[in-house]
């Protein structure tokens, strides 16, 4: 049996939810405007799987039920099924320079045979910062009667992604056809998101060893563009791939986007914004507004519903969805209750994990900080 059906007997048993427990929004257009929840607040019990992590970006899972996290200063962690937490080096992890570092992480669909992790990475100083995807194979050694587990075989699979202290984008996923999925930012640059001859700004597809699939729409990695600063990726029960991107930020903030990607679309990053339209770009399906901002982080697919994290918005998004692809409803779960909220995976045992940011500089670190979170979705719903 998996081991995180029992997680509370070694994590930390939290309470009901926060007295704001969700906020419920109802779409109008493309924005979405909030109104008061109109029933009982739900509640779930809450479980803490780790703690006391640094900045954790990414979570997947070995084929054996051992968990992968990975933390933006370039460490990569292994907690295995019975709780244990160890450090797993990654050569060169990233420079964790503003929002770079050591970011996604992706587990190849054949692991059983191949071992082979992959790894976004951030290098080099402020000024000639690059991101890349590098291929390695997991190994393990016995050492003093403990087995050690290590990283050989690097293979880049796409280099030169250009990076920035912020808008590195870095959400790494294989989709249903077996290709790799990556999504990356403008680097600072907005102008960059509408060039095809630039990586940034665009989620990009490839083959397990970096080729280009012969049906991408461009003839190169890119997959779609226009894109600010995506970093959740989830594909639904039909197949289309949902996407989060973070909107304008500073004193005009606001304007986050959930968006429907199709091959070889622009997504209009930084010609038009929010619900606004122009010929051969794509409008969000749905977008925060210009009073709310969500800085949406990782994504997944549960039931017909979307649920994705909020660093800014301190909350746990659930989108209903429809067969026609549109936005139903749309709650906030557990504002502010944890602070700032940015991965999310579904574990093999059906259950939810998350974890917070709070220690990346723009939060406000609470006890224990930062965590991975383990809630059963269907308590949400």
């Amino acid at each position: 049996m998996f081991w995180f059906a029992g997680a509370a007997a070694f994590g930390i048993l939290l309470g009901s939810l926060h007295p704001l427990g969700y906020l419920l929004y109802r779409p109008t257009g493309s924005a979405l405007e909030q109104v008061t929840a109109p029933a009982a607040l739900p509640t779930s019990t809450v479980s803490v799987v780790a703690q006391n992590l640094r900045i954790p970006w990414e979570i997947a899972w070995l084929p054996g039920g051992d968990m992968l996290v990975t933390e933006r200063p370039g460490t990569l962690r292994k907690i295995t099924t019975d709780g244990k937490i160890t450090t797993i080096t990654v050569p060169n992890g990233g420079a964790a320079a503003g929002e770079g570092g050591l970011l996604g992480l992706a587990v190849h669909p054949n692991y059983n045979n191949n071992h082979w992790l992959y790894l976004y990475q951030t290098s080099g100083t402020d000024f000639t910062l690059k991101n890349r995807i590098t291929r390695y194979r997991l190994e393990a050694d016995l050492v003093n009667d403990q087995w050690i587990n290590f990283l050989t075989d690097p293979l880049i699979i796409i280099d030169n992604i250009p990076g920035a202290p912020y808008h590195d984008g870095g959400r790494l996923a294989f989709g249903p056809d077996g290709f790799l999925y990556i999504t990356t930012g403008d680097a600072g640059k907005p102008e960059l998101a509408q060039n095809l001859k630039s990586l940034a700004g665009k989620t990009l597809r490839l083959a397990d060893n970096g080729g280009i699939p012969a049906n991408n729409p461009l003839g190169t990695a890119v997959y779609s563009y226009g894109h600010r600063n995506a970093q959740g990726l989830a594909w639904d029960n039909q197949g289309r791939l949902w996407e989060t991107e973070h909107g304008r930020s500073g004193i005009l903030s606001g304007l986050d986007e959930l968006n429907l990607i199709e091959s070889g679309a622009n997504y209009g990053w930084p010609t038009i914004q929010g619900k606004e339209k122009r010929a051969q770009m794509k409008t969000p399906v749905i977008n925060s507004g210009p009073k709310e901002t969500w800085a949406p982080a990782g994504a997944v697919f549960y039931q017909d519903r979307i649920f994705f994290t909020g660093l800014r918005g301190e909350s746990l998004y659930e989108a209903e969805i429809t067969p026609a692809g549109k936005v139903k409803k749309l709650r906030a779960h557990w504002r502010g209750h944890y602070g700032r909220l940015r991965a999310i995976a579904l574990g093999p045992d059906g259950y939810l994990y998350l974890s917070t940011s709070n220690t990346d500089g723009r939060g406000k670190p609470r006890s224990g900080d930062d965590k991975i979170l383990r809630v059963d979705p269907k308590s949400l719903l």
